[in-house]
């Protein structure tokens, strides 16, 4: 779960991403550096598209260059859910929305309906 600037009219480049194990990362100025040529596609949600979710692939990790609360730049390094995670928020900092990233001619569905398919994120290894 994340939330990024601009959804909530801020008009800046920041995105804080919850952490699987709590907590959570604030990534300010965020810069997709390298990512991996391996993807997977799940199904994910968003708040400007509520009550859909909509089949989405994603590299499996990804190289972020951000700056830290005290204004130093770093590179960190996110892997399968969490990858994926940030990246949709980074996306929201550019103006793109999961959609755009769907495969031409699936569309999303209703949450109803991804509920009744027990389609929760799964990574191995």
């Amino acid at each position: 779960m994340g939330v990024a600037a601009p959804q909530i009219g801020i008009r800046r480049a920041v995105a804080i991403v919850r952490l699987p194990e709590g907590g959570s990362i604030t990534l300010f100025n965020p810069v997709v550096v390298e990512q991996s040529t391996q993807t997977d596609e799940q199904y994910e949600g968003c708040l400007s598209f509520f009550d859909v979710r909509g089949l989405v692939p994603r590299p499996l990790a990804l190289h972020v260059e951000h700056q830290t609360v005290e204004g130093l730049r770093h590179v960190s390094v996110f892997e399968r859910g969490l990858a994926r995670l940030v990246a949709h928020e980074i996306d929201h900092l550019t103006g793109t929305l999961y959609r755009e990233r769907m495969r031409p001619g699936t569309e999303p569905i209703s949450v109803t309906e991804y509920l009744g398919s027990g389609a929760a994120w799964k990574y191995t290894g």
